[in-house]
């Protein structure tokens, strides 16, 4: 059975929106390992319609390596009721039922990268979809955008592993606590 982690870049402050704007000054080698690791260890990719639409205008032109080569690879599966023909190539919609994502997580052997849409992650923590929450959060208050938890219920998180890069980011790995 496949397990979905998500991964967030996220600021002190709770915001995850723009980290093209903010991250990028604590970006090292530290940091590059375990983001290298963690799609190394992907077998999918899963995300919503807004972050699909979005990527997907951008990854299939892009020559960002080695980025560009994974996301246009993997086997990428959109939750969507709206999304009918996917044009990025490896591309699966999932129904936007949690039923239909269970079946999905049975069907995958290994971990199911998921990142960029709060709404999602949102999603599959209130239905209890979610199996680990990887957070590079970064010595830095934004202090405007979209947060990651924002008017949702209280869900409880168990801290699995964490570290302290070089930079002041720390690595923090939660699962949801049972």
């Amino acid at each position: 059975m496949g397990r979905i982690i998500s991964n967030f870049f996220i600021a002190l402050d709770g915001v995850v929106e723009a980290p093209d704007q903010w991250h990028f000054p604590y970006l090292n080698d530290e940091m590059g390992a375990v983001v290298g690791a963690g799609m190394e260890a992907n077998k999918a990719f899963l995300m919503g319609r807004k972050l699909y639409d979005e990527w997907a205008a951008f990854w299939p032109d892009s020559t960002d390596e080695p980025f560009a080569s994974f996301f246009n690879n993997i086997p990428k599966y959109v939750i969507s009721g709206s999304l009918k023909d996917p044009a990025w190539n490896n591309t699966t919609v999932l129904s936007g039922d949690a039923n239909a994502v269970r079946q999905f997580k049975e069907s995958i052997d290994g971990d199911i990268g998921m990142s960029g849409s709060a709404t999602t992650v949102r999603w599959l923590l209130a239905n209890g979809l979610l199996d680990e929450l990887r957070l590079l959060v970064h010595p830095i208050a934004v202090g405007h955008g979209k947060r990651l938890f924002e008017d949702t219920p209280t869900h409880k998180l168990e801290l699995i592993d964490s570290a302290t890069f070089s930079t002041g980011v720390l690595n923090l790995t939660y699962a949801p606590a049972s």
